[in-house]
């Protein structure tokens, strides 16, 4: 049985998942989880190389053929580094490429994980049958995975669609080293620094909400605090939410200007809450995008759901192992 090895990698905690690819689809055969090793590099890939060996010992009917890794940039993909994301800022040129290689001789590719959710998204999520699609993460942070003329593009230096970066404000909640960034306004940290300038305002104003009734909250503010507010009937959170529906909206006008898709799959907290921020999103849209470009583009919710993460690295193997038996 041919058998693909997915590793994601994240900040806190990592997944190794096994799978096998069936004609349009792929059937998971086992997963195993581990603390990531954020102090030392060497220890976590000793962790992965023992996890791998071991399920293969234990499945000697298993035939391993690639190996795929999904991490946040940023990140060199041909070369197989990982360059000290924010989360891994120890990790400063860590190849993952190499060990992996050595260890199991099979071929072995890196992305970042917006590109590896929107391979995922495209060959078995919602994205499926597109020509030209866009991923959208919006959760922790905001990143974008493009798939163009049917294939992944990364960019020069691995740098594509790092839409977050993009400022639509002068100044406004911050996020990806910008003050009034699209990250700043359309991601998890984004909405709860935005959270907490309104709740500051309020509190001024002699007001409170349900997600902040005093100075003591305003630390504890997230994302989620906010949107449970929300479906309580709290009106200044309802209110944050329509802004961020607002610059959603300024954000897809750029991607759908310049890129011209057939559809943009967004994940995490937009599959959350569509309802409330497509009302804002949607009217920003008809104002701002051209229309012959609006008319070709669906945006829709990331289908593949809590799974996404193991998808996304089962996804980026098997591309590896599709690159190294057309080029072989």
């Amino acid at each position: 049985m041919q058998v693909i090895v997915g590793i994601d990698i994240g900040g806190t905690k990592c997944a190794v998942s096994f799978a096998r690819r069936q004609s349009d689809h792929i059937a998971f055969l086992d997963k195993a989880g581990m603390k990531t090793e954020t102090e030392d590099f060497n220890k976590a890939m000793e962790g992965f190389i023992r996890i791998i060996r071991e399920k293969f010992r234990k499945n000697p009917e298993w035939m391993l053929i690639a190996i795929g890794i999904s991490c946040g940039g940023p990140l060199d993909a041909e070369k197989g580094l990982i360059l000290a994301p924010p989360n891994l800022l120890k990790w400063d040129k860590a190849d993952v490429y190499t060990p992996l290689k050595k260890a199991f001789g099979v071929p072995v590719m890196l992305q970042n994980d917006a590109d590896a959710c929107a391979l995922a998204e495209w060959s078995m999520g919602a994205g499926k049958g597109c020509k030209n699609m866009v991923f959208l993460t919006f959760g922790t942070g905001m990143g974008a995975g493009l798939i163009l003329n049917n294939e992944l593009y990364s960019g020069t230096t691995s740098m594509a669609g790092e839409i977050g970066h993009i400022r639509l404000e002068e100044d406004g909640p911050f996020g990806y080293g910008k003050y009034g960034s699209f990250e700043g306004f359309c991601s998890g940290g984004g909405i709860a620094n935005l959270g907490r300038m309104k709740a500051e305002e309020a509190l001024k104003a002699g007001k409170t909400s349900l997600f902040c009734k005093n100075e003591e909250e305003l630390d504890s503010i997230s994302s989620k605090t906010i949107a449970d507010a929300m479906e309580q009937g709290d009106e200044l959170a309802t209110e944050i939410f329509h802004i961020v529906g607002k610059y959603l909206g300024r954000g897809l006008s750029v991607i759908i200007d310049i890129l011209n898709p057939e559809m943009i799959v967004i994940g995490s907290i937009y599959a959350r809450q569509k309802d409330v921020l497509d009302q804002k999103m949607m009217e920003v849209l008809e104002e701002e995008t051209l229309p012959v470009s609006r008319k070709a583009c669906r945006i829709v919710p990331a289908s593949l759901g809590e799974m996404i993460g193991d998808y996304a690295a089962i996804s980026v193997g098997i591309k590896a192992y599709q690159d190294s038996s057309r080029f072989s």
